[in-house]
């Protein structure tokens, strides 16, 4: 009888969003197969737990457990730059097709445009993407070439173009 009042502990939900342990900013919470696709080496035993990403560019921790018990993985852990941390090029932009800041910030001086947007949709579209496994965050990249054409646009204005 004294089991039925019981006060039954809930595994803890991970929230969406947490605090980076590097720099305090807030970090959106990252797919496991995303942690697991482009860190370097993996520690053996690793638990199989929640990971969030830090895009903070001064930050040098890319991936952060939710358990304080999983190792936390910094920017040299991975295989690929992170472009939301880089200030030097090539800047990856768009990781499923190698688009990078500047080949985007090159049309737009050449042409007066840049069409990596539209491309890119049209692959996206046909299924050619794998953002999940490519891209550090795990997300789709279409906000980053869209900041990196409206940067372009800038740069080209402010050389009076």
């Amino acid at each position: 009888m004294a089991d039925c009042c019981a006060v039954k502990e809930t595994p803890a939900v991970p929230p969406t969003a947490t605090i980076c342990p590097g720099c305090g900013s807030r970090s959106k919470q990252v797919d496991i197969l995303t942690v697991k696709s482009l860190v370097r080496q993996l520690p053996f035993g690793m638990v199989k737990g929640h990971y969030y990403f830090c895009d903070t560019p001064g930050c040098d921790v890319v991936y952060f457990p939710f358990e304080a018990e999983g190792p936390t993985f910094r920017r040299g852990d991975l295989l690929v730059r992170v472009g939301a941390k880089e200030t030097a090029d090539p800047i990856p932009v768009c990781y499923c097709f190698g688009v990078t800041r500047q080949a985007i910030w090159d049309e737009i001086q050449q042409i007066g445009q840049s069409a990596f947007g539209e491309r890119i949709k049209a692959e996206v579209k046909a299924g050619n993407c794998a953002c999940e496994v490519k891209n550090p965050s795990g997300k789709c990249c279409l906000g980053n070439v869209t900041r990196a054409v409206q940067q372009g646009y800038a740069a080209l204005q402010a050389q009076g173009r």
